[in-house]
Formats: C-alpha cells, sequence, structure tokens
C-alpha cells in the first residue's frame, strides 16, 4: 500500500497529542499536523479548504452537508464537547433570572449559526419550553464588532434575528442594550469580573449533570472532516484515521487515570476523571456514531427546527460510509 500524504489542523487536546506528535501513526498515512488556533482553522478550511483533514464545527460541517456540499465528509471523531448551560451570560440587575425569563428577551449571540448557540436554543425551547419566536434576537461580535454568519441560514418563520455589525455583545450586555448574550467564549465582561455581569446557571455543573442524566445528551461541538476526494480515492483512509484518533484518546485517558503520578496539573484530576467514568460511563469520551446517537439526533432536531440545517439529517448523512458500520472502535 502506497501511503497517503495527508495535512491534518487541529487544536492542541491532549486526546490528539499522541496523533500529532507521531507517537502514533495511522496505517498507510504520513501526516503532517498543523496546530493553530481553533478560529483560524474554521475560518480557513471553510473559505479556502487549505489542508486536507480538519476539526471543524460541527454546526457549520452539518449545515454544508445539509445544503448539498458534496466536497466534504467526515468520522465520528469529537475533539471538542462541552455543555453550553455555562454559556449564557446575564446582568445581575437585569430582567433574567430564571431561564423563564429568558422568554421574549432581546439576546445577543456571535453567529446563529455557532454549534454552542444551537444546544442552548435547543434546550431553552425543550427543556425549559421557551418558544424561539419570541426572542429579539441581535447577531454581533463577541468582543469586537463584524462578526457574521460563516453559512447560509433557512431561519424558520417568526425567527427575528437583527445583525449589529457596529457592536459587540460583550459592551451591549454591559450598557443593557440585550438582556442575555449566548456565547461559546465568554464575553470580555465576564472574564474582567465585571460586578454586573454573571452565568444565568452559576451552579452550572450541577445543572448540566442533571440535564444529562434526564437527556442523555453530551454536547458535541467540533467533528473530524475530511476532503470526500481523498475518502473517494482511498476509501480506506477514513477507518485508518478513525482508528488512530481513537488509540490516541486511549491513552490520553489512561493519563488522567494515572493515580501514583498524575500528568496533569490538576488537583485530584484522576478523580475528576473516575467521576466522569460514573455519570458516563467507562468510555466518557466516545467517538463512533452508535455510541452518540443520542446526542446527535438532538442536534440535528435541534439544527434543522432553528433553520441552522437547511434538511432534517440522520447521523448517518454526515459520515463516510467505511466507519458507520463500527459501532466503538
Amino acid at each position: 500500500m502506497n501511503e497517503a500524504a495527508l495535512t491534518l489542523a487541529i487544536s492542541p487536546y491532549d486526546h490528539v497529542e499522541d496523533l500529532v506528535t507521531g507517537r502514533i501513526t495511522p496505517d498507510g498515512v504520513r501526516l503532517t499536523c498543523l496546530t493553530l488556533p481553533v478560529e483560524e482553522i474554521f475560518f480557513r478550511f471553510l473559505k479556502h479548504r487549505e489542508w486536507d483533514v480538519s476539526e471543524l464545527s460541527f454546526a457549520k460541517y452539518a449545515s454544508l452537508i445539509s445544503q448539498g456540499d458534496t466536497s466534504l465528509t467526515a468520522i465520528p471523531v469529537f475533539p471538542s464537547r462541552i455543555f453550553r448551560h455555562s454559556s449564557i451570560y446575564i446582568r445581575r440587575d437585569g430582567p433574567v433570572k430564571t431561564p423563564a425569563d429568558l422568554a421574549g428577551k432581546r439576546i445577543g449571540l456571535p453567529e446563529w449559526a455557532q454549534t454552542a448557540a444551537v444546544y442552548s436554543r435547543g434546550f431553552m425551547a425543550h427543556q425549559y419550553g421557551i418558544d424561539l419566536t419570541g426572542i429579539d434576537w441581535v447577531q454581533a461580535g463577541v468582543n469586537e464588532p463584524g462578526r457574521s454568519e460563516k453559512v447560509a441560514l433557512s431561519l424558520p418563520q417568526g425567527i427575528k434575528l437583527t445583525p449589529a455589525p457596529t457592536k459587540s455583545l460583550s459592551q451591549m450586555l454591559v450598557d443593557g442594550e440585550v438582556d442575555a448574550v449566548l456565547s461559546a467564549h465568554a464575553p470580555d465582561c465576564f472574564e474582567h469580573n465585571h460586578p454586573n455581569v454573571t452565568r444565568l446557571f452559576e451552579d452550572y455543573m450541577s445543572v448540566e449533570a442533571d440535564y444529562y442524566r434526564e437527556t442523555g445528551i453530551f454536547p458535541i461541538m467540533h467533528v473530524i472532516a475530511i476532503k470526500r476526494d481523498i475518502i473517494t480515492e482511498r476509501p480506506w483512509i477514513a477507518m485508518s484515521l478513525l482508528k488512530a484518533f481513537e488509540e490516541a484518546k486511549r491513552r490520553s485517558v489512561a493519563r488522567a487515570l494515572e493515580v501514583t503520578a498524575p500528568r496533569f496539573p490538576i488537583p485530584w484530576c484522576f478523580e475528576h476523571a473516575r467521576r466522569a467514568q460514573i455519570l458516563f460511563g467507562e468510555d466518557y469520551w466516545p467517538y463512533g456514531v452508535d455510541g452518540n446517537r443520542t446526542t446527535l439526533e438532538a442536534f440535528l432536531r435541534y439544527a434543522f427546527e432553528q433553520g441552522v440545517c437547511h434538511r432534517h439529517l440522520a447521523p448517518e448523512d454526515l459520515f463516510a460510509s467505511q466507519v458507520l458500520s463500527r459501532v466503538r472502535v
């Protein structure tokens, strides 16, 4: 088998470190890895397709697939996952005190098609019964003006989304021009400890753990996308990469569970990992389709309901056919 020379762009996660450093090599692949800021990775790959394999926004990838873009496929590797109850920011003196108070308010977000916002709007609608059409949505950069959508939207009837190209969400929240902000990245006003800005869910870890117990949803933020012509020409590459990513993750989890000599500068790191296993199962960061079906189906339902996806996708629509039969690597 002739080796395939591929370039991968990905953020510096511990669970991909052994792949990025070459300690793990995908069968039949000579991999060159670029470690870049995630925003740069997304922009350059979405805009110019500058490399072969890329970490990518899950929402933007799903949106492209729903619009008939055939230039990409993906493998069910999810380098970034995070619950998003922690991603709602409010004013302490504002009208929002509880989730129910979000109804009918003016809420800012950086992009309608940001993956984090899809999940946040999803639990607002499905767990708290909030009508998304009753909200005055404002789209703007988190800390700097000028951010815009990266994919075409198909907004449902009744959704009111107004761009604010000359303002930032951080300043609008401080000034009371929005009642809340949904953002994957915390606004500067929160990070700089503005006395009047806080999270809606201050005890967010407990809320998010209860949400998982109720729904089985562990939100997926990013996916690994591949130029489709690569898989068309050499179909085996999809499984080779999936197996390599899985082995890198397995080694990372073993490091997290190390008791004798902790590998991360986090007190009780091994205990946090053990508790994650109690809540999520032994494989608490699963790859593959079947082990993530509940989350994938919920996300795709939310994305279609919210107009991020232009048609209702099934999980199988997202991934290379070569990996779909593999339940767990």
